[in-house]
């Protein structure tokens, strides 16, 4: 009982803690589950410990919540961070170099805590500029040089023009001074070209100078000189322009411009093209120039990377500008992405434009402007934000020169780091010193900031076997740590004794341990099986299980702790579902609730008044159609004891009591001016109502004047008129009598005439009943009949109206459900305009629909404006409408107004007041026609004119998803309020049978990708017909990353399906990029969605209602090909006509060729052109065309050779049949269209009709068809992979019309057929139906591959994986420092490749030394798969051969460069190709190519003298091999070495003998064929450990016939 009691003190004080939380989910103090003092103070701000000993309260929470639970405000231990400004000089404008204010800061911040900084900036007009010109002195540029040499005054205005204080030098570069960069001849080296100097690698030639004479002189000395390979060395020279800043000359308060002139692409590190890093040493990054200027190390260190250079200069403040030639444009426009800011000038070939291209590189520089957080450490995250409070994206700081802008930094010391808490990292991550700066100036404010870990002084005070732990345990800040073997708060439990005692697990109301949601573990202690679902001490509290308000648990705004809702701060209630505030509850004077009510949950409860009132209790005069027409009976009662409310008791209920005066205020002075006839005395009285001046009244203030106005009593002369006016009526009712009785013919004709006899016209429905199925409706309406009968002269106005549901008695559970009248709906709206329809108003994107839809919204916006909570129409349309009588031409106005539900009858008076009248506002309407809806009810008229018999009425249907299988709707005629008729059928009832769906509406795949180039994105709408009819859905964008109006046009509509119809395409404008949409940082893929919904007419939504769009800035190419894999056709046929079907980039033109294969009686092709729109286009044969009889035979068509901007799909070819057949009736064509063969024999079946097809799993495949007349015995159902022949196909025997296929591969196209038997046998098989399934997690890549570099670079390859079950979309590789143990030594680094064609990545900057794990993931468009994983370490593998290409298209990442660099990736491809057009290029040939064929030293020592590929390790093993060597032939051989170490001898086996790969017919065309596939180090799967002796590896390689 004790410890039951225990438990349950134990939760209720949990309870009280979690419930005082303003949200337990933020509540990250509580769930770090702190053990010490010093854990909590460390898990985030505003953490506080308690370290008292009584304290029964998690020690470890927030401040708030601790001193509310009973901790003294004394002993509660917290931490404070600090923040100082060390240096803040103010910014002085007339010194002309950029600043910074302040200058140096230090601050300390908690884990989760954040810091907002402001910081001034100054840009000079025209700074301190230091220009250093890096030109390369290849051969190729010797003209460029002689153009240079020229420029001398041209260069100096330049300068001059950019800056007041400048300095300007040069450099030049070539390439390292060694094989087979340069040719190493002596003659060569000399003097490698004629007249040219003997080759470097980089020399500063004129140091920073401000003489422009001496630089023009000193640079009319120079010569050119030359080397071998066409990519050059820039990089040796750009790092050593960066680091040698005294040599160079850079200043330290001004810009740092650096000019990179070259017409070649670049050498960087471990390129492994022409350069022999494999034996040279990494750069060290220092400075290495001479007493000449001269780079002295060349030789002896390899290029730098990328992220160096990217980190150098930016380190070092200089901005590059790469003025390159059309040659090597792309690889530096490329390389200019990867800079924080950087410019690419187009040169002329002579480079006769430099100076223009350097001024104009100037400009764009300093209109960017972005602020950078230099040297920060990994455990802050930094934004920028805008004076307002917004964060600022790249470029959006506009700071003019001459002017101080400003900013704010918002400094934020993360919580955690890779799940690990801040704290636990290295010191050098979490504090330092840095710079924050505009990306083009020099100065910084240097910001000293460390996360502050705070220690508690209580926890140095251990008392060592204290008695409150029983002696069992060291009390420290109150809390017992107890020894080995103890276990509970107060270590008072043995875990020996009490491990298998289980019923202390067991709580109060239940009979298992932990209630059978957890695991009993010592001292009756519970683990829930999961926590993220139950908790408390017996696992008794479902976290899905509290109140629920509007379906949402604990209202959205609280979580389910321990079976109540912890509210967030300001709500309230068992569901959170009442606001503490009273803002909901204010008047429009401030006031709560008007005095007339008490606010309770947010909402005002008034007292009974008798009139009208609006949600703060005060009198809603709008509602009652304004004040004068609210106040008016009361006033009327008051003043006079007159009107509706003349009896005393009603007349006390009026709100305000009023005041007689002799003279009323001016109208302008009051809220409204009113008057009104008394119909007691026909006099007419006024009065004036306005709001009381004092804030404390609540009453209105009405003041009535005391003296009515009465007309003059002079109409006693009338009576005798009256009186003989009666006489004469009387006698012409008895003539009518008398001559009806004598001739009954006329009686109808005389009683049409006369008022008081109303049966002489009659009105009323034509049918009685209608009886609708839901899935055959293609309207929302319906339009039935009324007619008139008798003499058809005059006008007679129908008043109608129609109710929902009326199937429902009073006692059904939806009839009980009272609306909500202060809910606001939707209220379709019709009139009848004053003019007529035509053709421009049909069409809502005309210049008349606009025009004609901004006048209706303008005039029904000013009428029902009057309805209070109104908002403004929307969705206005116009139309005509058949069977309208006189009036079928004029405009039918179809519009939407949104409003209060208990607003209808206010709407339905004032729409039938403005009809009667003509005019809505200043807008003509035609009166006696409107409609009034809600989605319950409705209400109308219809007019019929003089002459007209018959009238439609336009009936709205509320069709809705919660409608019972079958309901009823009402129609009632309900008066003649215009017209003598009398109304004959008064209702006519409505029963809608709802039925399964008659469609299903999806999109065709979950994602597109569209091109901004193509300027449209065509969607595709599908629709699975399940029974034919016409059917409409609607369809709508939404952004993601992509913005309306910025990078696409949204749309919004409905779509209508025709019969048959199954597709149609919603266009979506894409829109050109901006100018600041091509920076560096706005590099997110930009993307939005569209959604269907609202299907109508039975219809409803399938796999893919949504679809997101991509915009890409390259264009995809259009994929033609056959409809069909197979088409059959007879010997009687006229034509063979073949479908090519074209999908995506449909806007453009494109062709694609044809031609016939295996055919016996001709050889044809031919052209097919698919015009801008055009999705399908035909092959027609004729066979008759062509020489000798039409045979039986089967033959290929084969579409190839695309255009430019097209591709060619998966099914290439299709197969011909052609088989005997006679000519065929009509009759028997007629039963083939309906899916039946020709004429069978007697006795057998024919083929069962329309077999359909669709996918319900990965695995799954569901089939259905139309039963087949003749009482089968079953049916047949055959299945193949697409591509197997039939004979393979697995056959099932099913009893009715379906079927379930299963255990099917995902992602796999299959072709199915079905066949129904009898005693006879098997009857006709159906034509094959093909069908694709559902996509699945991919499985893990099919091998890990790795070439050694260096050993601090490694290049990893991997396979794609063998289920891809879908298309992959993305790969990630996670690489992490591990030890012996394979446990992890460092922070793991992730990097997201999203093109899956490069499955390689080259890896830079890896601790020598160290063993890495790396692994690997795919994913498509359901989700990641598993993990390949291999480990090794590089420093133990063979060295690289000389020469080695790097396999193209290689994404590059830096392992040291800091978490800001993970993200750039470059791909090697692009800078290895010599510029083709160069005039005097140093190599030609093929890229990866030395002298033409490949070199013999790929392989590792031991390493086989063949190159072979394997079918299993590479992704080219598909049906045919696209794989070509340098020879230009194929092979499939597969050939296995093992390596026991360098230069062990050679072992070569066989595995196996031989793989069956089964190939799958995959619904996207694979394009991935690794062309050069280099050497690698494959990781074996049975280990992850290597053996001491050696490593067991496997060479992979291509057959090269040259080798």
């Amino acid at each position: 009982m004790g410890r039951w009691t225990l438990h349950l003190s134990v939760g209720i004080g949990l309870l009280a803690v979690l419930l005082a939380c303003c949200y337990a989910e933020v509540n990250y103090c509580f769930a770090s589950r702190a053990g010490t003092c010093s854990e909590c103070l460390q898990s985030g701000k505003d953490c506080a410990y308690c370290p008292e000993e009584t304290f029964n309260g998690p020690r470890c929470d927030l401040y708030s919540n601790i001193l509310a639970h009973g901790c003294r405000a004394a002993a509660i231990i917290t931490a404070q961070s600090s923040m100082i400004i060390e240096k803040k000089q103010q910014i002085n404008m007339k010194l002309q170099q950029s600043q910074v204010s302040p200058q140096r800061m230090s601050m300390t911040l908690l884990p989760g805590e954040e810091k907002l900084v402001d910081v001034e900036v100054f840009a000079p007009t025209k700074g301190p500029l230091d220009l250093y010109i890096l030109m390369d002195f290849s051969n190729s540029m010797a003209d460029d040089l002689d153009n240079l040499k020229r420029m001398g005054k041209e260069l100096a205005v330049l300068v001059e023009k950019l800056s007041d204080d400048y300095t300007i030098g040069f450099g030049k570069f070539v390439d390292k001074v060694i094989e087979p960069q340069t040719d190493m001849r002596p003659s060569k080296l000399r003097e490698p070209w004629p007249n040219s100097d003997p080759p470097f690698s980089f020399q500063n030639v004129i140091k920073l100078t401000k003489d422009l004479n001496f630089f023009t002189s000193e640079l009319q000395k120079e010569m050119i000189s030359g080397n071998l390979d066409a990519p050059e060395g820039g990089f040796d020279a750009i790092l050593q322009a960066a680091v040698c800043k005294d040599k160079i000359g850079w200043r330290t308060q001004s810009t740092h411009l650096l000019v990179f002139s070259t017409e070649s692409a670049f050498h960087y590190e471990a390129d492994g093209v022409n350069v022999l890093s494999g034996i040279l040493s990494r750069n060290d990054e220092k400075c290495h120039l001479d007493g000449a200027g001269k780079y002295t190390e060349d030789i002896n260190q390899d290029y730098p990377s990328i992220p160096t250079l990217v980190r150098l200069l930016g380190k070092h403040n200089i901005i590059p500008i790469f003025a390159v030639t059309n040659h090597s444009y792309t690889y530096y426009k490329k390389l200019q992405k990867y800079f924080p800011i950087a410019e690419v000038g187009l040169l002329q070939e002579d480079s006769s434009n430099i100076l223009q291209v350097l001024e104009t590189a100037f400009e764009n520089i300093r209109s960017k402007m972005s602020i950078r957080a230099e040297d920060k450490p990994k455990a802050f995250e930094a934004q920028f934000l805008s004076t307002s409070g917004n964060v600022a994206q790249y470029g959006d700081f506009d700071f003019k020169p001459g002017a101080i802008g400003k900013f704010k930094m918002l400094l934020k010391a993360q919580r955690k780091f890779d799940e690990n808490p801040v704290c636990q990292m290295d010191p050098n991550e979490k504090e330092g010193t840095m710079r924050v700066k505009p990306t083009t100036f020099n100065t910084a404010v240097n910001v000293k900031a460390s996360v502050l870990c705070p220690t508690c002084d209580c926890e140095k005070t251990v008392v060592t076997k204290a008695a409150r732990c029983h002696g069992n345990g060291d009390l420290v800040c109150g809390k017992c740590h107890c020894y080995e073997g103890w276990l509970s708060t107060f270590c008072n439990c043995s875990a020996t004794t009490s491990a298998l005692v289980t019923s202390q697990c067991i709580g109060p109301g239940t009979t298992e341990p932990c209630s059978g949601r957890g695991d009993c573990l010592e001292c009756g202690t519970c683990v829930c099986y999961n926590p993220d679902q139950f908790e408390g001490d017996y696992c008794q509290y479902d976290k899905t299980q509290c109140q629920r308000y509007g379906g949402f648990l604990c209202n959205d705004r609280g979580s389910c702790v321990m079976g109540h809702c912890a509210c967030t701060q300001g709500w309230e209630g068992n569901a959170c579902e009442c606001p503490k505030s009273n803002q909901t509850c204010l008047d429009s004077k401030g006031g709560v609730c008007n005095g007339r009510g008490k606010c309770v949950c947010g909402r005002c409860e008034c007292l009974n008044s008798g009139i009208e009132m609006t949600a703060t209790c005060e009198p809603n005069f709008q509602a009652q159609l304004g004040v004068c027409e609210s106040s008016r009976s009361c006033v009327q009662c008051q003043a006079w004891k007159t009107g509706e409310k003349k009896e005393k008791e009603e007349c006390d209920k009026c709100p305000f009591k009023i005041t007689l005066v002799d003279e009323l205020k001016e109208s302008d002075q009051v809220l409204d001016s009113c008057s009104f006839r008394d119909e007691d005395d026909d006099c007419t009285y006024y009065y004036t109502v306005d709001n009381p001046k004092d804030p404390a009244v609540n009453d209105l203030e009405v003041q009535v004047l005391e003296k009515k106005d009465c007309p003059p009593a002079s109409l006693l002369w009338l009576l005798p008129l009256l009186l003989f006016l009666l006489l004469l009526l009387a006698l012409l009712l008895l003539c009518c009598w008398k001559y009806c009785a004598c001739c009954k013919t006329c009686c109808q004709s005389c009683l049409a005439l006369l008022p008081c006899c109303r049966r002489g016209r009659m009105v009323g429905f034509k049918e009685d009943e209608y009886l609708l199925r839901q899935s055959l409706l293609t309207s929302d309406h319906l339009d039935t009949p009324m007619v008139r009968t008798g003499p058809p002269k005059g006008t007679d106005v129908v008043r109608w109206k129609v109710t929902d549901n009326v199937h429902r008695g009073p006692n059904h559970p939806q009839a009980l459900i009272k609306p909500n009248p202060k809910e606001t709906i939707q209220y379709p709206i019709s009139l009848r305009l004053n003019r007529l329809f035509s053709e421009n108003l049909s069409r809502p994107e005309s210049r008349d629909s606009e025009q004609l839809r901004k006048e209706v919204a303008d005039n029904l916006n000013e009428v029902y404006k009057q309805i209070p909570g109104a908002q403004k129409v929307q969705k206005t349309a116009f139309r005509m409408q058949r069977n309208a009588g006189k009036r079928q031409d004029y405009t039918i106005m179809d519009t939407v107004l949104s409003a209060p539900r208990g607003s209808y009858p206010d709407i339905v008076k004032l729409t039938e007041k403005n009809i009667q009248s003509g005019n809505f506002h200043n807008l003509k309407v035609v009166p006696g026609y409107y409609t009034v809806a809600t989605d319950r009810v409705a209400a109308g008229a219809i007019e019929f004119q003089e002459g007209v018999e018959s009238v439609d009425v336009h009936v709205p249907l509320f069709v809705k998803d919660e409608d019972d299988d079958k309901k009823q709707l009402q129609v009632e005629a309900v008066d003649v309020p215009l017209g003598i008729a009398g109304i004959a059928k008064r209702f006519v009832n409505i029963t809608i049978i709802k039925e399964h769906a008659s469609s299903v509406f999806s999109f065709l795949q979950p994602a597109y990708t569209y091109s901004r180039q193509d300027g449209l994105a065509n969607i595709p709408v599908s629709r699975e017909i399940i029974e034919d009819g016409r059917t409409q859905v609607t369809y709508s964008t939404r952004d993601l990353t992509a913005k309306d109006k910025k990078d696409y046009v949204g749309v919004e509509g409905d779509l209508t399906y025709g019969p048959g119809e199954t597709q149609k395409i919603v266009p979506v404008r894409l829109l050109e990029r901006g100018e600041k949409d091509g920076l560096l940082e706005d590099k997110q893929v930009k993307q939005f969605v569209m959604d269907l919904s609202n299907p109508r007419q039975g219809a409803k939504l399938g796999r893919y209602p949504r679809t997101t769009v991509t915009i890409t800035d390259q264009p995809e190419p259009s994929i033609m090909m056959f409809k069909k894999g197979t088409q059959n056709f007879t010997t009687s046929d006229p034509t063979y006509t073949i479908p090519v079907v074209r999908t995506r980039n449909q806007d453009s033109p494109a062709t694609v060729k044809w031609r016939t294969k295996k055919a016996q009686r001709f050889e044809l092709s031919g052209p097919l052109k698919f015009g801008p729109g055009e999705s399908e286009r035909n092959i027609v044969i004729d066979p008759k065309s062509h020489p000798g009889p039409i045979h039986p035979e089967t033959f290929q068509l084969e579409l190839f050779d695309p255009s430019s901007n097209a591709s060619i799909g998966e099914r290439k070819t299709t197969i011909i049949n052609v088989t005997d057949g006679a000519p065929r009736s009509p009759e028997i064509a007629a039963i083939q269209q309906m899916g039946y063969p020709k004429p069978k024999p007697s006795g057998y079946l024919a083929a069962p009709p329309n077999l359909k097809a669709k996918a319900t799993g990965p695995r799954n495949i569901r089939l259905n068809w139309d039963p087949v007349p003749g009482n089968p015995m079953g049916y047949k159902v055959k299945y193949w992979i697409y591509g197997d022949p039939e004979k393979d196909a697995q056959v099932i025997d099913v009893k009715t019309p379906q079927a379930e296929l299963t255990n099917l591969y995902p992602y796999c196209d299959y072709e199915t057929r079905v066949c129904a038997y009898n005693a006879m046998g098997d009857g006709y098989d159906t034509d094959v139906v093909s069908c694709q399934t559902l996509e699945d997690v991919p499985g893990e890549p099919g091998r890990l591959a790795f070439n050694v570099i260096s050993p601090t670079v490694t290049q990893v390859s991997w396979a794609e994986p063998a289920e891809t079950n879908g298309n992959i979309t993305a790969y990630e590789v996670i690489y992490t420092p591990i030890n012996d143990e394979l446990k992890p030594v460092g922070a793991p680094k992730k990097v997201k490749i999203d093109n899956p064609k490069k499955r390689m990545l080259l890896i830079e900057n890896l601790q020598s030394g160290q063993i890495y794990q790396y692994k690997v993931r795919a994913k498509n468009s359901v989700a990641w798969g598993p993990f390949r994983d291999a480990t090794i370490n590089l420093a133990s593998q063979p060295d690289r051969p000389l020469s080695i290409p790097i396999i193209p298209d290689i994404p590059i990442v830096d392992a040291e460069a800091g978490d800001e660099y993970d993200s750039f990736l470059m791909y090697s491809s692009e800078v290895l190709k010599s510029p083709g057009g160069s005039k005097t290029p140093s190599v030609s040939g093929d890229e990866f190519m030395m002298n033409g064929k490949w070199e013999q030293n790929f392989l590792f020592p031991g390493g086989s003298g063949t190159r072979n590929l394997s079918a299993s390790s590479s992704p080219m093993s598909t049906l045919s091999s696209n794989y070509r060597g340098a020879g230009g032939f194929t092979t499939d051989t597969t050939t296995t070495t093992y390596l026991s170490g360098p230069g062990s001898p050679r072992r070569l086996d066989m595995i196996g003998g031989g793989t069956e790969v089964i190939m799958r017919k995959r619904s996207e065309n694979r394009g991935y064929t690794e062309e050069n596939i280099r050497d690698s180090i494959v990781m074996g799967d049975a280990s992850n450990k290597f053996p001491d002796q050696g490593i067991l590896c496997k060479l992979v390689g291509p057959t090269a016939g040259g080798s």
